[in-house]
This record gives C-alpha cells, structure tokens and sequence, in this order.
C-alpha cells in the first residue's frame, strides 16, 4: 500500500470570539498513531491578530482515511474550515 502527504491549513472558527491556535497545534499533534504521521505543525499569522494551523501528515493510501482525518481535526473546539493545501502520493 503506498503512501499519501497532505498538508492542511486549519483555520479558526468564526463564530468564537477567542481562539487558541497553540491548544488547536498542540491537539492536532496528538492525532499521531499507527494511520497517521503528524511530521509537522505550525502556527501561522493570518490577519488582524487571528492565527491559522498548517499541518503536514504522511498517512496510508486507503479510501476514506483522509476524510476520516479531517472529521478528528474538526472536533477540536476552536476549528473552523480545514483546507487542503497540498496532496501527493509517496
């Protein structure tokens, strides 16, 4: 089975008034098991103050595991939109 690298840009939800992007990074490294490689996680400005999460994980190529990754990110309160900033096979 081969290998798939994505990068995510994890932005903060709108409707909160106060975000906490180290609390959303650190949360996201937790997500680091035997499907998922969370390789790296960076805080990023985004504008006015707000803050974005940029990820990058090498998981298993297998149907539905990328979408199953993304509904463990937005469970993280704070989350808002999670896009797809780069895909490609290993």
């Amino acid at each position: 089975m081969g290998m798939v690298a994505m990068t995510y840009k994890i932005n903060p939800d709108a409707d909160v008034e106060v975000v906490d992007a180290e609390a959303i990074a650190t949360a996201v490294q937790g997500l680091t098991n035997e499907v998922y490689n969370v390789q790296s996680v960076e805080v990023k400005p985004l504008a006015f103050g707000l803050k974005f999460v940029q990820i990058h994980v090498v998981m298993n190529d297998g149907e539905g595991l990328a979408d199953a990754l993304e509904s463990k990110i937005s469970e993280i309160p704070g989350v808002g939109e999670i896009e797809v900033l780069s895909m490609g096979l290993l």
